[in-house]
C-alpha cells in the first residue's frame, strides 16, 4: 500500500504544479492590429484615389447613422449618391467606368 500512496502523493504533486504553471498565450498588440488593417486598406485602396469634400459634423454625423441603420459603409453610401449624381447628369455610372 505504501508504493501506491506514494504513486498518488507524486501525482498529484505533479497535478498542483501544473494548476500553478502559467502559460503565456502570445497576444496581439494594438500596434499588431493597426499595422494588418492598414496593409489591408492599402490593398483596398490600391488603383484609387481619394474624393472629398467639407462639410458640417451634423452631415458627417447623419451619413454614419445611415451607414449604421442600412448596415453599410459611408463609402458604399457615397458611391450610390455619386452614382444618382452620375445618372442625373446624363453620365456613366461607376461601375460603367470602372471596366
Amino acid at each position: 500500500m505504501t508504493g501506491t500512496t506514494s504513486k498518488a502523493n507524486s501525482l498529484q504533486a505533479i497535478l498542483d504544479r501544473q494548476s500553478q504553471a502559467t502559460v503565456e498565450v502570445p497576444t496581439e498588440t494594438s500596434a499588431d492590429k493597426q499595422s494588418r488593417e492598414g496593409a489591408r486598406a492599402k490593398l483596398r485602396r490600391k488603383n484609387t484615389v481619394l474624393i472629398g469634400g467639407h462639410f458640417p459634423p451634423s452631415v458627417a454625423k447623419q451619413l454614419g447613422i445611415l451607414a449604421a441603420e442600412e448596415e453599410t459603409t459611408k463609402q458604399e453610401l457615397l458611391g450610390e449618391a455619386l452614382d444618382l449624381l452620375f445618372v442625373k447628369k446624363g453620365k456613366n455610372r461607376i461601375r460603367d467606368i470602372t471596366l
